[in-house]
């Protein structure tokens, strides 16, 4: 099931490239970020509010909590930078030089997640690593 979830994660992703792009238009990228985020905010909460989850948040233990900040920190970085990127660049270049993201957490999970590597996860960061340079250079 994670394959089917992963496939729609990019399809929106791709959708979210275009939308944005169109969105911080004449704008600057913090505003536009900034509401995306309220939106995003919205959705979660209402997510985890009709599933029944909120009453997870008595099962956090400190590790869940320090983690998950320290993600939403880098989630709200990158999202600052993308928006900065498209700002002034075109979505053609911008989103997949953003994805290079998956060549840099195949490496991290490797190093701090001990997750294992074989020849196909390593040939595929690879000819990410290659098209991002193509598009850099």
């Amino acid at each position: 099931m994670w394959k089917y979830y992963a496939l729609l994660s990019a399809f929106f992703a791709a959708i979210t490239a275009i939308l944005a792009k169109l969105g911080v238009k004449g704008i600057s990228g913090n505003l536009a970020t900034a509401i995306r985020t309220i939106v995003i905010l919205f959705i979660a909460w209402g997510i985890v509010a009709f599933s029944g989850e909120l009453k997870e948040i008595k099962t956090l233990s400190k590790n869940n909590i320090i983690f998950l900040v320290l993600s939403g920190v880098a989630t709200g970085l990158s999202w600052i930078f993308y928006f900065k990127a498209l700002e002034t660049g075109p979505v053609s270049k911008v989103a997949p030089i953003d994805k290079l993201s998956v060549a840099i957490a195949i490496g991290l999970s490797f190093i701090f997640l001990k997750e294992p590597m074989d020849a196909k996860v390593i040939f595929g960061g690879l000819l990410i690593v290659c098209g991002t340079l193509v598009l850099i250079l």
